[in-house]
């Protein structure tokens, strides 16, 4: 959130220009003219470009203006609210459960969530780390829903790590 605007009285430079609550410019007014005009209609004078010379004064309701601000940026914060959902695959998983997981999986990504899909090798199976790859890649065949990889395959000290998403345009990369 950015810091807070000078309002009224905080606003200590002798000039400033002045915008009134419809958007139409007034010119530069003295600081004292402006607050006059902002009591005048019952509604606030804000420094909007302090930075500027002289400085932009916008004549508004504050805490309207603050109260918008916040639930704007609360929506922000929703929209990218997509935890990403993941799913471990064993070296020896079944067929059965492979294709229970796919189904996990594209309702994740029906959902919009991003998936971490960990394909975990343990013991001895860390040798076979060839034959665990190519698991994984077949694994990713039987996900209906189309995605795109986030992130490509990469070694981790445990197995395989991919990262996909929805893809919105193409059908299902592989």
């Amino acid at each position: 959130m950015q810091k807070s605007l000078r309002v009224n009285n905080q606003i200590r430079i002798p000039e400033v220009q002045v915008i009134d609550d419809r958007g139409n410019q007034l010119g530069i007014l003295p600081i004292f003219e402006a607050l006059r005009l902002a009591r005048e209609k019952s509604l606030d004078l804000v420094e909007v470009s302090p930075q500027t010379k002289p400085p932009i004064a916008k004549i508004m309701d504050y805490g309207k203006y603050m109260y918008r601000k916040e639930k704007q940026e609360k929506g922000q914060i929703k929209q990218k609210d997509h935890e990403t959902k993941t799913i471990r695959v064993g070296f020896k998983t079944g067929e059965h459960d492979l294709k229970f997981k796919s189904e996990q999986i594209d309702e994740f990504l029906k959902d919009g969530h991003p998936v971490k899909i960990e394909l975990t090798l343990r013991g001895r199976e860390k040798a076979l780390a060839h034959l665990g790859r190519n698991k994984l890649d077949n694994f990713l065949k039987l996900i209906s829903e189309p995605y795109a990889v986030q992130h490509p395959v990469s070694r981790s000290p445990f197995g395989w790590i991919i990262f996909i998403k929805k893809d919105k345009q193409l059908p299902k990369s592989r």
